[in-house]
């Protein structure tokens, strides 16, 4: 099983993460949308993701992005746009565009939400299945998406804890993204973000 930890604003926990023995292969961060406590002014931006980033993928966050933002970030240093709230039709113009691999994240409170899926399974590397409130990430039946077809790799979120068991989202994701609970007084934690690390380490040794 994949990570990615999301939210990250800092160069200290940057370095941390992407040094780390086990580091994940996702780190995201939030670009546009500036209700987010995670939130990334852009020279900052610019800033944090000319860091080495080693073996990790960076995304780059999107809430309903506009083109002037995308001409602004095309530069930057992303393997990935994550997109919330865009049409499959305007996310094929942006993979083609921008030749960026793409995540679409698609937020859920019952099955049909998940079902949706299907209209970006052509045009998206990574389905997300998050929470309703975008980087809130709330929690919904993470089983919803169990019988998914194994074609599609799967990212969820939505309420996972940094220190639970992590056996039960590999049986029906490929990677878990996580943000909140590896904070500590709205800063990401390093302590945290070392037992989630060895967590999944461990669950990767056993299968």
């Amino acid at each position: 099983m994949e990570a990615k930890i999301c939210g990250v604003k800092d160069s200290r926990t940057l370095s941390y993460i992407v040094n780390h023995n086990y580091s994940p292969k996702f780190v995201g961060f939030i670009c546009n949308y500036t209700k987010s406590k995670r939130y990334v002014e852009f020279n900052n931006l610019e800033q944090l993701i000319s860091t080495n980033k080693k073996k990790t993928n960076f995304v780059a966050v999107l809430v309903k992005p506009d083109e002037n933002f995308l001409e602004k970030i095309k530069y930057l240093n992303f393997d990935y746009f994550q997109l919330y709230d865009v049409s499959p039709d305007q996310t094929g113009h942006i993979k083609k565009k921008y030749k960026k691999k793409i995540i679409t994240a698609l937020t859920v409170e019952n099955k049909t939400d998940v079902e949706k899926y299907k209209k970006y399974i052509d045009i998206s590397d990574i389905i997300l299945f998050d929470g309703k409130g975008y980087e809130k990430s709330m929690s919904f039946d993470h089983l919803l998406i169990k019988n998914l077809p194994n074609s599609i790799k799967k990212m969820l979120a939505g309420n996972i804890k940094y220190d639970e068991k992590l056996d039960n989202y590999a049986k029906i994701a490929d990677i878990i993204d996580i943000s909140g609970s590896l904070e500590t007084l709205d800063k990401k934690d390093l302590k945290k973000i070392d037992i989630f690390l060895k967590n999944l380490k461990k669950l990767n040794d056993k299968n």
